[in-house]
Formats: C-alpha cells, sequence, structure tokens
C-alpha cells in the first residue's frame, strides 16, 4: 500500500488546478517579470542578521570541525548546541551584542537598499513576503491540526484506487505511476468502479462522525477557532436571519399606528379650508 500522503495526491492537484483562477493567472504573470527585472538590475536584498546563537556556532565550528575531523555535521551542530547551553550569561553576551550590531546593520542596509526601488519591485517584494508568511501560517496550522488529532479528511474513490494499486503500477517516477493509474482507473467498468465508490461514501460516513467528535472537544478545550467554517457561517446565518425577521415583526406591529395619524390629517384640512372660504352675508 502506498504512503497516506501519496493516497490523496489526485484530490490535490484536481483542488489546486481548480484553486488556480484567472485572477491567480494574471497576477502571477504580473509579478514574474517585474522578479526578474528587479533580480538583474538590482543586488539582492540584505541577508538577515544572525542570532546570538548563530554568532557563536561561527565562532566554534572550526574548533569543533577541527578536534572530531569523523564526525558528520549533524553531530558537530548537536555538540556546538550542548556547549551552548551550558554557558553562562555572561558567555553569552558577547554574542548578543553582536548580534545587536548586525541587527543594526541590517536595518541601515535595507533602508539603503528599498530606496533605490522602483514601485513595481516595492509590490512585488510585498507580495512574496505576504505569500511566504500564508504558506508558513498554512505550515504552522497544518502542524498544530495534526498534534490536536484532527481526523483525516474523507478519500475519493480514485483515491482508494491508487492506495490499493499503487505498488504494482506502471512506470519509474511518480508522474508515470499516477498517469498509469488514471488511465487504469478511466479503464474499469461502472460495476468495478462501484465497489470504490461505496468505499469513499463510507468514508465520508467514518470522517462526518470523527470530526463531529473531535469538534466537539475543541469546544470544550475552548478552541472554538478550529471549527470547520461552513458551520460557523451557517450559525451567523440563523442568527442574523433571526434578527432581521424580529426587525421585520417591529415594523409590522408600527404601521397601522402611522396610517391612522395620516387620516387624522387628512380628515382635519376640509374643516380648515370650508372655514376660510365660507362667505361673509
Amino acid at each position: 500500500m502506498a504512503p497516506f500522503c501519496l493516497m490523496s495526491v489526485g484530490s490535490v492537484l484536481v483542488k489546486s488546478l481548480g484553486l488556480f483562477s484567472t485572477a491567480s493567472a494574471v497576477r502571477c504573470a504580473c509579478i514574474v517579470p517585474t522578479l526578474k527585472h528587479f533580480s538583474t538590475t538590482v543586488g539582492g536584498p540584505p541577508k538577515r542578521p544572525l542570532t546570538a546563537y548563530m554568532h557563536y556556532v561561527k565562532a566554534q565550528q572550526p574548533d569543533v570541525v577541527k578536534q572530531n575531523p569523523d564526525i558528520k555535521i549533524v553531530d558537530i551542530v548537536r555538540k556546538i548546541a550542548q556547549q551552548w547551553r551550558t554557558l553562562t550569561p555572561e558567555q553569552k553576551r558577547p554574542f548578543e551584542e553582536a548580534s545587536l550590531a548586525s541587527k543594526e546593520q541590517y536595518k541601515l542596509d535595507m533602508q539603503k537598499y528599498q530606496a533605490q526601488l522602483s514601485p513595481a519591485q516595492t509590490a512585488a517584494m510585498a507580495e512574496e513576503r505576504r505569500q511566504k508568511m500564508a504558506k508558513r501560517k498554512a505550515i504552522r496550522k497544518k502542524r498544530e491540526l495534526s498534534h490536536l488529532g484532527k481526523p483525516k479528511r474523507p478519500r475519493t474513490p480514485f483515491n482508494i484506487f491508487m492506495a490499493e494499486h499503487f505498488e504494482e503500477a506502471r512506470g519509474t517516477t511518480m508522474q508515470g505511476k499516477l498517469k498509469s493509474l488514471l488511465e487504469d482507473y478511466s479503464d474499469l467498468l461502472a460495476s468495478q468502479k462501484q465497489v470504490y465508490v461505496q468505499l469513499a461514501e463510507d468514508d465520508k460516513v467514518r470522517y462526518k462522525n470523527e470530526i463531529k467528535a473531535w469538534e466537539e472537544h475543541m469546544v470544550e478545550m475552548g478552541r472554538e477557532d478550529l471549527i470547520r467554517r461552513k458551520e460557523k457561517t451557517r450559525k451567523k446565518a440563523a442568527a442574523s436571519k433571526g434578527k432581521k425577521k424580529a426587525r421585520v415583526t417591529v415594523l409590522r406591529a408600527k404601521a397601522p399606528a402611522k396610517k391612522t395619524a395620516a387620516k387624522k390629517n387628512t380628515a382635519a384640512q376640509p374643516t380648515t379650508i370650508s372655514t376660510a372660504t365660507k362667505p361673509k352675508k
């Protein structure tokens, strides 16, 4: 059986293509030429400043490598990290001061760098920064949901078919295997596909039950922010509908009183006019 991450490749590809709208394509097409021009006319942005720990690593790595020439780089970093933990605040202070100095220099270099950018390049940098932040946020949220035990989403019929036949699929690369699996699945008879359709329906029931229990547990933990957006939208729509209904009821109750007052004013006007126009004897 293929790993679970491979089971959802088909649905992920379809969703990705569906989410990549025309507007997104136009925006990316506008940004790419700007970035190319940006990289050729102006040098790259200044490197981010090193932390106090990284200054320590940079200073200690040559000595550790010299003392341990046969160990791997991972073990070298582990040794330096252990040494850093044993340092006193006084011993760490020189590296912290070096980090502060590099931060100040980074600010100056960044100001000079941004001053020579065109508006298009500044917009491209802002868009690139926004995309990076969104990607990091999505990764952090995915890790958090995995840590909290959020149920896996239901699989599609093709996902289940791919999981069962991935090992014997034709092709030497991932793309080749996926292509051959898609061809094999499309060649199945309707009765053969119905087996995987039924399994997918059963998986939907499993997910529905598990996600309901999980969301109830999240509410108990005070994490209502992790509940599905559709459920939140439905509750908000119901609440706003109730408010709107109550408002209409109040307006209907007040309407007759306005009509009565209007009738009284209409009835009073002819009396005034007749008195004013009555001829003298």
